[in-house]
């Protein structure tokens, strides 16, 4: 199983990705509660959320929107920041922007050297959402960090620079689900010992997604904190057919998994596309919002003030400048105001989900 799953990556992830982690998580939402056998891979299983698009499906049955008890019909979307704690930079694009009220949640990578100046930051802004951007790999070529937890008791998921692995199949091939869950646990505990309890968590690069150990152990701890995770629920039947239809096997362990998982669950999941300007980005953006199905949607995004120094990490510091600014922008706010569109976060639907129980 494992080597189906790093055939998969190594497909998504390109040798010099200009930006590995949005490349790959536009990519890996396909695979999401799922995992593909080899026989079945080629280029269109690739295509369904690449560059922002998204597909619409005919559900039937409520979604998850609607069994939180959102208006039925209704496009509800979680707009998330991933990667914050991860640099200066980062910090403070999802600081301005959700101190200014213009976004809603974010998740903060715990081995970055940005993390406890944002953890800092969340527990003197109590409203907001922040969780945990649970982190097992150090993707770039000269920004590294290495495993929160002892080194010795993760043996699998340290790479010869004594760092975490740069890339998923790296991952996957070398670490087992149990040093996984002793890793997303000890980030975890980090931030609670810090006096800061994350609201949700999340997975970078879509690393806990990539074996169905990763997936059980992802669950498992979400369940024993009680702290939610971004699960699609692929348990509609119409969902599972699409998949099938594009040459998605669905894996019935993984499935099994999801059907068990006890908390609330995603009805899509995308991510903002590229632009070769900010004003192709923007219409991008609306693209993919119209192009949404009805229910509850995460779209994640990176923003980041763009600096020299964040020009010196990824080669997408244009993109992520522009994600901080999308939000911000009083087009966009009267977008989502014309087209009625909710918008929402991880806080509330813990707050409407526990009430429902």
């Amino acid at each position: 199983m494992k080597n189906s799953i790093i055939q998969l990556l190594i497909k998504i992830i390109s040798d010099n990705a200009v930006d590995r982690a949005t490349k790959y998580l536009g990519s890996i939402i396909a695979v999401i509660a799922i995992c593909a056998y080899p026989a079945a891979l080629s280029a269109k299983m690739l295509t369904l959320k690449e560059n922002g698009k998204s597909e619409k499906l005919e559900m039937t049955g409520k979604t998850w929107a609607e069994k939180l008890g959102y208006p039925k019909g209704q496009k509800v979307l979680l707009l998330h920041c991933d990667d914050a704690g991860m640099c200066p930079e980062a910090n403070a694009a999802v600081q301005n922007y959700l101190g200014k009220g213009f976004l809603h949640s974010a998740a903060v990578m715990m081995p970055c050297p940005g993390a406890k100046a944002m953890i800092n930051w969340a527990k003197g802004h109590p409203a907001e959402d922040i969780g945990l951007h649970l982190t097992l790999t150090s993707e770039w070529s000269h920004y590294r960090w290495g495993p929160v937890s002892d080194p010795s008791k993760v043996p699998g998921l340290i790479d010869p620079d004594g760092k975490l692995w740069h890339e998923v199949p790296d991952v996957a091939m070398h670490a087992s689900a149990a040093e996984v869950e002793t890793e997303i646990r000890a980030q975890i505990e980090e931030s609670i010992a810090m006096g800061y309890r994350p609201s949700h968590i999340d997975t970078h690069m879509g690393t806990l997604y990539a074996t169905p150990g990763y997936v059980k152990a992802f669950f498992k701890v979400a369940e024993a904190y009680h702290i939610p995770a971004n699960v699609i629920d692929l348990t509609y039947p119409e969902v599972a057919e699409n998949f099938k239809k594009q040459g998605y096997p669905v894996n019935d362990e993984v499935i099994k998994s999801v059907n068990d998982y006890k908390m609330p669950r995603l009805d899509n999941f995308t991510s903002v596309g590229p632009g070769k300007t900010y004003e192709e980005k923007r219409a991008n953006f609306f693209k993919l919002v119209e192009s949404l199905r009805e229910g509850l949607t995460e779209i994640i995004f990176h923003p980041s003030v763009p600096t020299e120094n964040m020009k010196t990490i990824t080669g997408t510091w244009q993109q992520r400048g522009w994600e901080g600014d999308l939000f911000a922008d009083p087009i966009v706010i009267q977008f989502f105001k014309d087209k009625g569109i909710i918008i929402t976060n991880w806080k509330e639907i813990m707050r409407r989900f526990d009430h429902k129980k």
